[in-house]
């Protein structure tokens, strides 16, 4: 197989993360892999075997749409620049792709990274979803929640989970650090919840002082904001802000409890993560993801959607009961074989084998 798998861009994040890990599995089975970008740096290394092509010229509209379709337009009329499959990621990026696609004959799949409920209904997205989508080959999302939304408009809609390389760290530290991980984009705190985390973790240290808070993710609006909060609360010592990091598996090898405080997510891959390192767990059961990964009070704790009182408690209760801990780590990383790359790439693959 040829496949070009493209993105606006390759800077951190979840669905750049997802792209970085099917394009390693399809390298790894000696497929011919190509990853197209459209703007910004890259935050991750790549397989020998694959293509990297940036068509970052600026454009006088959104060059990840607009400027990129041209760009795509033009490299896809050589007959020999052709792939055999385009993966689009990111919904927005399918302006880019879809039509190139349809002309020239490539099969295409579009992939859905967010709950579509919490993304802003634009002109420009309603005319994506509800006519440019009935176009590709196949659709996929990441929950049972989005598949009725998108199955409406494409009847090749399926659910794809995101796929995780991590394996479980056998040779765990003997004296796990006391810490609490979150990890996301600083520059969406508000998605991400991180401003809540502050408040929340401010409860929680007060009986709790032997405990901390680390934040993994790039960000500087974000990172400046949330300083600003940290100092008001005093959690200057008790707060660290890690920035962008390669080493999240060995942090997370090392730490006792991830929190996930997202006011919407698709199908959180950092939990998925989390939960292979051993770590204990809590999230918010928002609207979608958290529930799909995590069985409550077995794999971790599911927290009344924002309830920052229930999850003060809840996180008091992780802490002091190093049993129960245990016991969740354990069960959660017997639960994750369907997000393992391997399982997930397989299903990329018979569903690519379908479409010929």
């Amino acid at each position: 197989m040829r496949i070009d798998f493209v993105i606006g861009s390759m800077t951190g994040g979840g669905a750049e993360r997802v792209v970085s890990l099917l394009a390693k599995y399809f390298a790894e089975k000696n497929h011919e892999v190509r990853i197209i970008t459209f703007y910004g740096e890259d935050a991750y290394d790549y397989h020998p075997t694959i293509k990297r092509l940036r068509f970052h010229k600026k454009f006088i509209l959104n060059y990840a749409t607009f400027g990129g379709f041209f760009s795509l337009m033009k490299f896809y009329l050589k007959k020999k620049n052709r792939p055999d499959y385009v993966s689009t990621h990111i919904g927005m990026v399918g302006y880019a792709t879809i039509l190139p696609a349809k002309l020239y004959g490539i099969k295409s799949v579009v992939s859905e990274h967010f709950n579509h409920l919490h993304q802003s209904v634009t002109i420009s997205k309603w005319f994506l979803w509800h006519v440019l989508y009935r176009l590709p080959d196949a659709i996929t999302v990441l929950t049972k929640f989005d598949l009725p939304f998108f199955k409406k408009i494409n009847g090749n809609t399926l659910i794809m989970e995101n796929p995780s390389s991590f394996t479980l760290e056998e040779n765990r530290p003997e004296k796990i650090q006391k810490k609490i991980l979150a990890v996301g984009n600083l520059d969406r705190y508000v998605h991400k919840g991180f401003d809540n985390l502050l408040d929340i973790v401010y409860e929680v240290f007060k009986t709790h002082p032997d405990w901390n808070l680390q934040i993994v993710g790039g960000g500087e609006s974000g990172l400046k904001h949330l300083i600003e909060k940290t100092k008001r609360l005093g959690l200057e010592n008790k707060v660290e802000f890690l920035g962008f990091r390669k080493d999240v598996k060995e942090i997370m090898a090392k730490s006792e409890i991830y929190i996930l405080t997202s006011r919407y997510e698709g199908l959180p891959m950092v939990l998925i993560e989390a939960m292979s390192q051993g770590m204990a767990c809590i999230s918010y059961d928002c609207v979608s993801g958290p529930s799909e990964i995590i069985v409550d009070g077995k794999t971790g704790f599911l927290v009344k959607d924002q309830s920052k009182e229930e999850m003060i408690l809840k996180l008091k209760d992780l802490i002091t009961n190093d049993q129960l801990r245990k016991t969740m780590m354990e069960n959660a990383v017997k639960s994750l074989d369907r997000f393992h790359l391997d399982n997930v790439g397989a299903k990329w693959e018979n569903l690519l084998s379908s479409l010929q």
